[in-house]
C-alpha cells in the first residue's frame, strides 16, 4: 500500500507541475506572476482552460485505454479500437459539412454531431455483440475476439464516411476539419461535462479495480471467484466508450495516449488496476498537457495539431518500452 501511495503521489506532483507549466506558458512566452491585467485575462480566459482541457482529455483517453486492455485482455488495445471514436469523428464532420451548407454555427453543430455519432457507434456495437457480451466465451482465446473484430469493422466503416466528407468539403472547411481530426484542444466549452465524466469513470474504475484484476486473469477464473463477469464486462465497455466519446467530442482524435500511457505504466509499475487506473489518469492528463504545450511552442506562433506531437513522442517511446519488456 505504501508503494502505491508513493507512486500515485509522485505522479500527482508531476501532473500538477505539468498542468501549471502548460497554463503559464504558450506561443507568446511564459507569463510572470503579478503581471498586468492583460496577462491575467490571457491566463484565466485562454491558457488555464486550454491546459485543463488537455489534462481532462488525456485522463479520459488513458483510462479508456487501460479499461479496453483489461476488457480485451490485449496490451495493444486502445480507446479507438471499437469504432466509438470513429463514429464521433464522422458525426462531427458530417454536422460541420451540413453547417457549412446551411450557414449555421460550426462549433455547436459539430459538438452535437459528435455526440450523436458516438451514440450511434455504441448502439451498433451493442446491437452486434450484445449476445456475446452476455455470455462467457467458450475458450480463453475467444474472449473479446468478436467484440474486437466488430469494432475494427465499425471503425473502417466510419473511416470511409470521414474520407467521403473530406472529399466533399469545401476548401474553406477542409483545413479546419483536418486540424480537428489530428487533435484540437481549443474548444473548452464542454470542459465541465468532460471533467465530470472523467471523475465518474475514475471513481467507478477505482471501486471495481479488484474485480477488474480478476477479470484480467480470465472470465472463467473471475466467475469462479464470484465476480459478476457479464455485468462487469458490459459496464467496463460502457465506461470506456463514454470516456472515449467525451474525449473525441472535446478534442478530435488524438492518438497514442490511450495506448502508450497504460501500456508503459503496466511495464513500469505492474498490472494492479488499483494503482494502474488512477496512475493512468494522472500520467495521461499530465502527458497530454505537456504535448499540447509543445504543439503551441515548437514552431510558434504556428500551432501544430497535438496529435502530431503525441505520435512523434509515442511511437519511439512505445518501441523503447516494448524492447525492455520481458515478453
Amino acid at each position: 500500500m505504501r508503494r502505491a501511495i508513493g507512486i500515485l503521489s509522485c505522479l500527482a506532483v508531476l501532473a500538477g507541475l505539468a498542468l501549471v507549466l502548460a497554463g503559464m506558458c504558450g506561443s507568446t512566452g511564459c507569463l510572470r506572476p503579478g503581471g498586468d491585467s492583460a496577462d491575467a485575462a490571457m491566463l484565466l480566459q485562454l491558457r488555464v482552460p486550454h491546459a485543463l482541457t488537455a489534462f481532462t482529455v488525456g485522463a479520459l483517453l488513458a483510462m479508456a485505454g487501460a479499461l479496453m486492455q483489461v476488457l480485451l485482455r490485449n496490451p495493444l488495445a486502445e480507446p479507438y479500437v471499437l469504432g466509438v471514436s470513429g463514429g464521433s469523428a464522422a458525426g462531427a464532420l458530417v454536422a460541420t459539412l451540413a453547417a457549412g451548407y446551411a450557414s449555421l454555427p460550426r462549433q455547436n453543430i459539430a459538438a452535437v454531431g459528435a455526440v450523436m455519432g458516438a451514440g450511434l457507434a455504441v448502439i451498433l456495437l451493442f446491437g452486434l455483440v450484445g449476445k456475446s457480451l452476455r455470455r462467457l466465451p467458450l475458450s480463453p482465446m475467444a474472449a473479446g475476439h468478436r467484440l474486437l473484430l466488430t469494432g475494427v469493422m465499425l471503425a473502417a466503416g466510419f473511416g470511409a464516411v470521414i474520407t467521403l466528407v473530406l472529399t466533399l468539403a469545401a476548401d474553406s472547411q477542409l483545413r479546419g476539419m483536418v486540424f480537428w481530426l489530428m487533435g484540437d484542444l481549443e474548444d473548452s466549452r464542454f470542459l465541465p461535462v468532460a471533467a465530470m465524466i472523467a471523475v465518474l469513470v475514475l471513481l467507478w474504475s477505482t471501486w471495481n479495480a479488484p474485480r477488474l484484476n480478476l477479470l484480467a486473469r480470465g472470465e472463467s477464473f473471475a466467475q469462479l471467484l464470484g465476480v459478476p463477469v457479464v455485468r462487469l464486462r458490459v459496464a467496463t465497455l460502457c465506461a470506456a466508450s463514454l470516456a472515449t466519446a467525451a474525449a473525441v467530442t472535446m478534442a478530435g482524435t488524438i492518438g497514442f495516449v490511450g495506448l502508450v500511457v497504460p501500456h508503459g505504466l503496466r511495464l513500469l509499475i505492474g498490472n494492479d488496476q488499483r494503482v494502474l487506473l488512477p496512475a493512468a489518469a494522472l500520467a495521461g492528463g499530465g502527458g497530454l498537457a505537456l504535448a499540447d504545450l509543445a504543439a503551441r511552442t515548437v514552431v510558434a506562433p504556428t500551432q501544430l495539431p497535438v496529435g502530431v506531437i503525441t505520435a512523434l513522442i509515442g511511437v519511439p517511446l512505445f518501441l523503447w518500452l516494448l524492447s525492455r519488456s520481458r515478453t
